[in-house]
């Protein structure tokens, strides 16, 4: 296998809806007035789910290409408060910005300067830019499914 066919299928992997939803397709005229809702024995709102989608791609993006990298707490950082809400601009914002994380995160996939395989010369060991990817994507894949199926349970489509 090529490392170009690698990189396409990363690519794919983040961005292509294959074995699942797209964050695209999950939001796709998505209620505004329920973006504050609480799903029925969920203790958060669909806005927190999607600003913790946000977060975590942000964070390993940060891992991956800033050397003065500092983690953030979990779970603490990686979530909104509890009680914290949103409007229209904020949602929008939080979609908005996922997508810029990820285009950077393809954009990086897609440079051949990238090496894959190669430790993060600031990483924990064994840290690639794959393992990262691998990450993020199955990451966004789950709770974009969970987003999904909580739009499904508040019969939001």
């Amino acid at each position: 296998m090529s490392d170009e066919h690698v990189r396409a299928q990363l690519v794919n992997l983040l961005t292509v809806r294959q074995a699942h939803m797209s964050l695209e397709d999950a939001v796709k005229g998505f209620p505004l007035e329920h973006i504050n809702a609480k799903p029925p024995g969920v203790e958060y709102t669909f806005w927190h789910l999607l600003e913790h989608l946000r977060i975590a791609q942000w964070d390993i993006l940060d891992y991956i290409r800033n050397p003065q990298y500092k983690a953030i707490a979990w779970p603490r950082d990686y979530w909104p408060a509890p009680d914290a809400i949103t409007e229209a601009g904020g949602w929008l914002q939080t979609i908005e910005q996922f997508l810029a994380d990820r285009a950077a995160l393809v954009a990086l996939v897609r440079d051949p300067q990238t090496d894959l395989y190669a430790p993060i010369p600031h990483g924990e060991d064994g840290h690639t830019v794959l393992r990262e990817i691998l990450l993020v994507a199955d990451h966004n894949a789950y709770h974009i499914g969970e987003f999904g199926i909580l739009r499904q349970v508040m019969g939001l489509w």
